[in-house]
């Protein structure tokens, strides 16, 4: 590891490291890249380091653990790049290449505080205030300038939180060819919408993709809003999630608030489709709720409330396992509170290479829903049994 490498991989240990851009790029290497940022960014999944490849129609983002990213510089500069210049909270360093490919470092006083890069952690988003948005737009969340409207900030805050989901699942999907997703119970669309912006207009992607919801009007309304913008690509459906049924290979699943064990439906249905990636947010957990043993910590089943979120947790714990145990790595992560609902939970999964089952975390899941007293869950009857 080189002495430059060596600073950006401490300033992001001791949590010093603000920027990176590498630029002056090596002909015939990447053609379209003109340089590659990097940053901390905070993810449902802990800090990473986002690195950003600025082409001239589009950008493109890929993220690292921090572990990586100093693997990750090393392979770029000098290969893929000529000049580099990190910014830290007690310096900023130069690093050149010369003829015949040792580098000169350079040393100066910090040009950015501690203070501007926690700020630009909290406030730089996907889908940044300030420049125009189509579909935001279009939906009411920004004005035709780019700006948030005030009364619409949750709103875009959520969008962009939905995203960095998206974003951390995207390099897990197929890397070329078309991206097939299905969002079950879009609603009014806005996150499909925001789907569609990342991977179409931010990585470039080709998609096909289904938004699904039992109302008519609901749909008829996504539909104008897709046909106003030229979503080619991206279709809706007025239908049940058991009717659908794809003609081909399905990459994402999405699940946003489908009530009670529609959730269930919608996990079976991505599993049985080997789904690379699940996101899901489940809503209304009434199945636990009224089967769960009352024996069963009786101080917390008392009190209805309470015993409603022991049901709310035991039946993601349970969902969760159940997806490891059907070749998924699974995650339950904090999301952000809806404006209908105070769920703020969400199921990230992403398919192990083979998909193997895993006994073990199929036994602790039987044992479980054993311990609370719940006979045949939904879920255990939907998914296969061998």
């Amino acid at each position: 590891m080189n002495e430059f490498v060596q600073q950006f991989s401490e300033s992001v240990q001791s949590y010093g490291f603000i920027q990176l851009v590498l630029s002056s790029p090596v002909k015939n290497v990447e053609p379209d890249v003109q340089k590659i940022s990097a940053r901390p960014v905070e993810l449902g999944s802990g800090r990473a380091i986002q690195f950003t490849r600025h082409e001239a129609a589009r950008e493109t983002h890929q993220n690292f653990e921090p572990v990586d990213a100093a693997s990750e510089v090393e392979r770029l500069l000098g290969t893929h790049f000529r000049h580099a210049h990190l910014f830290t909270t007690s310096a900023d360093i130069a690093a050149k290449q010369r003829a015949g490919g040792k580098l000169k470092l350079s040393r100066r006083a910090p040009t950015k505080s501690a203070t501007s890069a926690e700020h630009n952690r909290s406030k730089q988003y996907l889908i940044p205030d300030g420049v125009p948005c189509p579909f935001l737009i279009e939906i009411g969340v920004m004005t035709a300038d780019g700006r948030v409207r005030a009364s619409k900030y949750d709103k875009f805050r959520q969008v962009n939180r939905f995203l960095e989901f998206v974003e951390d699942v995207y390099s897990t999907l197929p890397p070329t060819g078309v991206l097939h997703i299905i969002d079950f119970g879009c609603g009014k669309s806005y996150l499909t919408f925001a789907m569609y912006h990342l991977l179409v207009r931010k990585h470039g992607r080709k998609v096909e993709m289904l938004g699904v919801d039992l109302k008519q009007d609901v749909i008829d309304d996504c539909r104008g809003v897709a046909e106003r913008l030229g979503c080619d690509g991206l279709e809706f459906r007025a239908a049940n999630v058991t009717d659908i049924e794809p003609s081909g290979p399905v990459d994402l699943v999405v699940s946003l608030h489908a009530c009670d064990t529609a959730t269930d439906v919608a996990l079976a249905r991505a599993v049985a489709w080997q789904s690379q990636a699940i996101l899901s947010v489940p809503c209304c957990h009434h199945e636990f709720a009224s089967k769960m043993n009352r024996d069963l910590l009786p101080p917390v089943q008392q009190h209805g409330i309470l015993r409603e979120r022991l049901a709310e947790i035991a039946t993601d714990a349970y969902r969760a396992q159940m997806l490891e145990a059907f070749g998924y790595r699974a995650q339950v992560v904090e999301f952000i509170d809806l404006e209908h609902t105070a769920r703020n939970l969400l199921i990230r999964a992403v398919r192990r290479s083979g998909g193997e089952r895993s006994i073990a975390a199929l036994a602790a899941a039987e044992q479980f829903v054993d311990q609370l007293g719940i006979p045949n869950p939904v879920l255990t009857a939907l998914l296969p049994s061998e």
